[in-house]
């Protein structure tokens, strides 16, 4: 199955980083394509819309404040790829934070390096939007 990753340093403690990102409706706050975020299934699942008007359904898999990280699966988007499961993560990492993107999914229609790509780049592109919330 392949697998895709991106981390980032930022210069605010784990504590404050995982106040902004570490909700499960928080991604219009800090990812400018994501445009808006509905829960529903008292919480469990998030319709996201995108800033080009697409739609994608995720269900929350696990939750840990304490450790600051969730993990979550797509149920339906326009990605050419399936059985997708995703965590998100921040860590202390010195005097701030280490925030680590990654997933695992099998291609649908393209090559395991075009989908690799596709979300190496979501996640790069996530994460230096999310640094940009905090300047030095």
């Amino acid at each position: 199955m392949p697998t895709a990753s991106a981390t980032i340093d930022i210069p605010a403690s784990a504590e404050q980083v995982w106040q902004l990102i570490g909700g499960f409706n928080t991604l219009p706050d800090w990812l400018p394509f994501i445009a808006s975020s509905e829960l529903s299934e008292g919480g469990r699942v998030r319709t996201l819309r995108t800033a080009d008007g697409a739609v994608v359904i995720e269900r929350l898999q696990s939750f840990d404040n304490a450790a600051k990280t969730y993990t979550y699966s797509i149920e339906q988007a326009p990605f050419p790829a399936s059985d997708y499961l995703a965590t998100i993560k921040v860590e202390a990492q010195g005097q701030g934070a280490r925030v680590i993107w990654s997933g695992s999914f099998n291609a649908v229609g393209v090559s395991d390096d075009e989908v690799v790509a596709l979300f190496t780049g979501i996640y790069q592109g996530g994460l230096d939007a999310l640094r940009a919330n905090y300047p030095t």
